[in-house]
């Protein structure tokens, strides 16, 4: 199962990790593990090549897992755009979740 946890501040998304492979289907093949490494890429790179921004990214291929951190700082209209990003992507991994609740699990930390 894929496990998915956002870092919350109070209200405010700070940051998220992804442990594990779905196991919906052999890698490769599996379409769970596909949207969220596609969600997570598009994230990441709206927030630190499209943004210009250096949220601090560590992918460790040896436990499947990715995770991403917002820099401090951030002015109003960035700090705007990154949680309107970050909550999109909790939706949309919340609605995979619906989808195939064996498979991805979403959690608020």
């Amino acid at each position: 199962m894929t496990t998915v946890s956002f870092h919350l501040e109070g209200s405010r998304i700070v940051g998220f990790d992804v442990q594990g492979h779905s196991g919906f289907a052999d890698e490769g093949s599996d379409i769970v593990c596909a949207a969220v490494t596609s969600a997570v890429r598009l994230c990441e790179c709206a927030i630190n090549d499209v943004l210009g921004l250096e949220a601090s990214v560590k992918v460790r291929q040896k436990d499947a897992s990715i995770s991403l951190k917002l820099p401090g700082g951030l002015g109003q209209t960035n700090e705007s755009t990154c949680q309107t990003l970050l909550t999109a992507l909790m939706v949309h991994f919340t609605e995979l979740h619906e989808e195939y609740p064996e498979n991805i699990s979403v959690l608020e930390v």
